[in-house]
């Protein structure tokens, strides 16, 4: 089996923790539930690739984070670049999070999700914007509706197996 750890990253409120929870449990809470520090879950993803064990780290998007938390960055394999299109601001955090985490030389797969697509209506971020963030590997997801969920890990899975070296 291979293990892969992957962080979640965003600005609070963003529905990191209802990503991971929809994907692992299949279950969605209305409740808001703060992180603090982090919290880690697994799913094994089955890819064209292979299997591997997604170890699913679950980082509090607190504005800290760029003084605090590069610990929890250590060994990552890859990672989930999370926003809430209602809220615009949540983009800038995120576009901030990914120079940080480049800064610190994690040049590791990564995926940008569009979280809320449910919400499609209420976004605020303009479709020139969102268009612009295709070369992130831009997905759109609900956590709510668990519409795209499944596929963006699955991206994120076979995009780490294509990068890892073979032994």
């Amino acid at each position: 089996m291979i293990y892969k750890k992957v962080c979640l990253l965003g600005a609070p409120g963003v529905g990191k923790t209802s990503l991971i929870q929809r994907f692992v449990s299949g279950l969605f809470d209305e409740r808001y539930l703060v992180t603090i520090g982090a919290k880690i879950d697994a799913r094994t993803v089955v890819t064209p690739s292979g299997e591997v064990q997604l170890m699913l780290w679950d980082l509090n998007g607190d504005e800290m984070f760029e003084r605090v938390q590069s610990s929890y960055l250590r060994g990552m394999h890859g990672y989930l670049l999370v926003f809430d299109p209602t809220r615009p601001d949540t983009l800038e955090f995120a576009l901030r999070l990914r120079e940080t985490v480049e800064a610190r030389g994690a040049s590791v797969p990564s995926v940008m999700i569009a979280n809320k697509a449910d919400l499609h209506v209420d976004w605020q971020v303009s479709a020139a914007q969102i268009t612009a963030l295709d070369v992130y590997g831009l997905t759109r997801a609900s956590a709510k509706t668990g519409a795209g969920v499944e596929a963006t890990f699955a991206t994120l899975a076979q995009l780490m197996l294509q990068g890892r070296r073979e032994e």
